[in-house]
């Protein structure tokens, strides 16, 4: 009973408790609420805001478990976290009505002030109300962090916020602050001491001109229901919702931005294209959302219909755009939608376009509907259909990028338009165009003045009138840097063993590489040896190319990850070659040459040795021993750390954070690690789907996760503040990567450490990075300091040298298309055995890209393997397992469920192409210049629904 009376009690006064709970506090000391509910908890309190999420913590409270003691812990939780005033409903001591109600006035008053009171010196304020015990610690904390991120008119109004929801009494204990911090003129306005009105007329009282502006805001309010405002806010929007409706906006957070952000922001408020140039986690993104609602309030306010579509080049990124910026601070006022390659919704994307006034989308989505508008589909959109474009990590706009097709798209319209006008005809209308950027870079370029080119290239690819910067001084600090060099191992015992197999292999191929073993240049080789034997059918050279490769990848997993892992590759790679043999139906195995088996009795020679030595520690490679010491060294120096190590391959990742998670050591010091790779299906590794991308970074958001393993993937747009380690491990590309890696360290003391093997190279490589890096700063800053005239000379010229280019590109593969041979001129033989496999005249083609052969007689030449790497996909097929040839079981393709049809799908890339009598092979399928017909669904559904009856039929008979 007395359970039932607590929870009665919370419900009874819930009104008042949700707007009077600070939540996030609370939550850390309520021990009895479940983690899952907490994590909903704070994405309510990150989405909804603060009354939204006190609503859910409520409901964790009363309806999840309730241990015994739940209630005398919740109370306590709430005084503990300062907020006494709830404390004391929550323990049924509300104030009297007549203090109840005067504190509601207090309230009510603020609110009504609060443009004036948001010019208040919030530090000085802030560090008064925490001395006398109005704010935590804790409070003052996110105060200033608010002011000091945001400016101070943010700051003031989460200081008011919280002031407000402190135990009767405060008002005056403000009132006396105020005065103690000069500020007069505010504490008479807030005593109702009366003003000169704007207009210079008279003296006017300050709350009525406050309750004035008030309703001019709300019409639908009379006098007479002002006092009723406050409760009627609090049980429909949270107080963020009722600042923004003071501040002018209909509802949602307030954008508020640094003078810096403004300043780059100027001239894409007056219309003009820019680029938006800012060091990660300096906000261009808040940048982005203020310019987007201020050209959507431009257009509305004119009568004029707007649209805003936001170009990201990575799947995470458009949740990431849309629940962090653009949805939280625009949602309530115009319509946001996001669409990614992962969501139904890009099957009805011009609809989604149509509906919608922001769209957050991959690239490639509205490149798609671009093509399908110009080949005169319906379900296309067109560039005059979009107001304003907004490309997030716009240096990707260069030769080959999808930002570069639509960009090219619009370059070409903006010159028609030229031409329409000189024909005095109406022009085309293009949208407003808006970059970001954290790095341009230097496209490779080994002079300044080609430094300098490569950025105006960007500038001209942008249509940009200027790219915009700002040194940001003391607000942007880098992380501290230190490159860690490991020594060379003095014993190498298990790579000893894996070079004495390749030179055994090189004896039997009569093979002479050029470069040493465990080389970028061998692994170039190699594949290159492999490519030509498979076109000149020398299967002993193929076959033993596919296995050096392996094991030239196990001597680089050794140098970089555990000599275990290694070894587990290699058995790994030859249990699968050896599956490949056996065909299960047949239950005999499939043709196997010498030189395969010698392969095999190779790496079963020298196994057991290397599983031996694989768990020998002391001959592991020393740079994995200093990036123990380093994570050991980071973790146990902070209070708190949140890190990401970034790798090279997917292999290394996920080989990374098993070795992190089975030692001790690491869990001892609060590491909790897991690895992040990419979606791509190239790779022998499985990949990450959308949803396992995001679920480990809403982990590693939430702090469940301290420590991500990545590869590149994790360089570009991801938003973790509060991370403050870095280390790159053996990698090293170019400048771009290297300012986007380190500028993932965006908490305060944040550090950024390359961890490499001595004489490597990649510190050499690091240190030209570094230098172009000052290069391109320098570039950009002379690109700045050009004459006007002379800019938009070069601008110009780059883009019509861009067009052309493409011009040049189109016309070629139109030429290429009219020559285009019958698909009766090619044939396919199987890559590994060189059998004889069709010709292209059996082959047709699903969607525009699925090339399917669903002819009898390939039906007698392969045989179907499960497909150990299943994904999820939302499109109208689904992968089925793997074909392979019956004679070798080398991989052909896998096999497609197509509208209820088993539909075999050849990949080119396995296959040998011999096209106008000469040997090739392809990795793509429009590298071949034939053209293959479109699959013909409804013949083939009679063709299959023909051979069921007649198995029918003989079943009966």
């Amino acid at each position: 009973m007395t359970a039932d009376r607590n929870v009665h009690r919370i419900e009874l006064f819930r009104n008042r408790l949700r707007t009077l709970i600070v939540v996030e506090p609370v939550l850390d000391l309520l021990d009895f609420v479940p983690d899952e509910d907490k994590q909903r908890i704070r994405a309510t309190l990150t989405q909804k805001g603060d009354i939204c999420a006190a609503d859910a913590l409520l409901d964790a409270v009363i309806r999840g478990p309730r241990p015994p003691g739940w209630f005398v812990g919740f109370v306590a939780a709430l005084e503990t976290a300062g907020c006494g005033h709830a404390a004391k409903y929550a323990a049924n001591e509300p104030p009297s009505a007549a203090l109840e109600a005067e504190n509601d006035n207090c309230v009510r008053l603020i609110n009504l002030l609060q443009l004036s009171l948001v010019q208040m010196k919030t530090r000085d304020v802030c560090h008064r109300c925490h001395d006398r015990g109005r704010l935590t610690d804790e409070d003052r904390q996110n105060i200033l962090a608010e002011l000091d991120n945001r400016g101070p008119i943010s700051g003031a109004r989460l200081l008011l916020r919280r002031i407000m929801r402190n135990e009767i009494g405060w008002f005056s204990d403000f009132l006396d602050i105020l005065r103690e911090t000069e500020h007069m003129g505010l504490v008479r306005e807030l005593q109702g001491e009366p003003l000169a009105d704007p207009g210079g007329k008279g003296l006017i009282p300050c709350f009525a001109l406050a309750l004035c502006t008030l309703l001019t805001i709300c019409p639908v309010l009379t006098p007479s229901s002002d006092m009723d405002l406050y409760s009627e806010l609090q049980d429909n929007q949270s107080m963020e919702n009722l600042d923004c409706s003071m501040s002018g906006n209909s509802s949602g957070p307030d954008i508020v931005l640094h003078d810096y952000q403004m300043e780059v922001a100027r001239p894409a408020l007056d219309g003009n294209n820019i680029i938006v140039c800012l060091p990660t986690g300096s906000g261009k993104t808040r940048v982005a959302v203020y310019i987007t609602k201020q050209h959507l309030d431009g257009r509305s306010s004119r009568g004029q219909p707007g649209k805003v579509v936001v170009l990201v080049n990575k799947v995470p990124l458009v949740d990431q755009h849309y629940s962090t910026e653009f949805g939280r601070f625009l949602k309530h006022r115009y319509k946001v939608e996001r669409v990614s390659g992962n969501s139904q919704l890009k099957i009805s994307f011009p609809e989604v376009i149509r509906k919608n006034d922001i769209i957050i989308c991959t690239a490639q989505i509205l490149e798609n509907s671009f093509s399908s508008a110009r080949g005169g589909h319906e379900d296309g959109i067109r560039l005059s259909d979009i107001t304003l474009m907004v490309i997030d990590e716009c240096h990707h706009t260069q030769k080959g990028g999808v930002y570069n097709n639509i960009m090219i798209r619009y370059l070409k319209q903006k010159h028609r338009n030229v031409q329409l006008q000189k024909e005095q005809k109406k022009p085309v209308n293009i949208p407003q165009i808006l970059g970001l950027t954290a790095s341009p870079g230097v496209g490779g370029a080994r002079t300044q003045q080609k430094a300098e080119e490569h950025i105006l290239r960007i500038c001209a690819n942008l249509d940009a009138v200027a790219i915009e910067t700002k040194e940001l001084g003391k607000e942007a600090k880098d992380p501290f840097k230190r490159i860690q060099s490991a020594a060379e191992r003095k014993e190498d015992p298990f790579g000893d063993v894996i070079k004495g197999i390749m030179e055994e292999i090189h004896n039997h191929a009569d093979l002479k590489p050029l470069c040493d073993p465990g080389t970028q240049n061998y692994e170039q080789w190699v594949v290159q040896k492999e490519q030509n034997a498979a076109k000149e059918e020398n299967q002993k050279v193929r076959v033993c190319a596919e296995h050096l490769r392996q094991y030239n990848e196990a001597l680089h997993q050794s140098n970089t990850i555990r000599m275990s892992d290694a070894f587990s590759f290699l058995n790994k790679f030859h249990a699968e070659e050896l599956k490949k043999k056996y065909d299960p139906e047949a239950e005999e195995s499939i043709q196997i040459t010498d030189t395969e088996r010698f392969l095999f009795a190779l790496f079963k020679g020298k196994k057991e040795k290397l599983q031996d030595l694989a768990k020998h520690p002391e001959y592991e490679n020393n740079s994995l021993t200093l990036l123990r010491e380093t994570i050991l060294k980071e973790f146990m120096g902070r209070e708190e750390a949140r890190g990401i190590i970034f790798t090279k391959t997917r292999l290394s990742a996920i080989a990374l954070n098993q070795w992190i998670s089975e030692n001790k050591k690491f869990e001892a010091c609060g590491v909790r690690a897991s690895h992040l790779i990419g979606g791509g299906d190239q790779s022998v590794v499985k990949p990450m789907t959308s949803a396992e991308q995001k679920d480990i970074l809403n982990k590693f958001r939430l702090g469940d996760i301290n420590l991500l393993i990545a590869t590149t993937v994790a360089e570009e747009g991801l938003d973790i503040k509060e991370c403050n380690v870095v280390i790159r491990y053996g990698l090293v590309t170019n400048e771009i990567a290297m300012i986007q890696a380190r500028g993932r360290g965006r908490a305060e003391d944040s550090s950024y450490t390359l961890v490499e093997m001595e004489g490597s190279g990649v510190a050499e490589r690091e240190s030209v990075n570094e230098y172009r890096e000052k290069m391109m700063s320098r570039a950009i800053q002379r690109v700045q300091k050009l004459p006007r005239a002379d800019y938009e000379k070069k601008v110009k010229e780059f883009q019509m040298q861009a067009i052309m280019e493409d011009r040049v590109r189109t016309k070629k593969k139109q030429q290429k298309s009219m020559k285009t041979e019958h698909p009766s001129k090619v044939r396919f033989s199987c890559r590994q055995c060189c059998a004889a496999v069709c010709s292209g005249q059996d082959i047709a083609i699903i969607e525009n890209m699925h090339h399917v052969n669903v002819t009898p007689q390939f039906r007698e030449l392969f045989l179907v393997r499960e497909n150990t790497s299943l994904q999820e996909r939302l499109l109208d097929y689904e992968v089925n397992g793997v074909i392979a040839c019956k004679k070798c079981g080398q991989r052909w393709g896998s096999m497609m469920l197509y509208g209820g049809i088993e539909c075999p799908c050849l990949h080119i890339k396995n296959f040998v192409v011999t096209y106008n009598k000469k040997n090739k092979v392809f990795s793509k399928w429009n590298e071949l210049a034939i053209r293959f017909p479109a699959f013909d669904y409804v013949e083939h559904a009679q063709l299959v629904g023909q051979e069921d009856e007649d198995e029918e039929e003989e079943e009966t008979e």
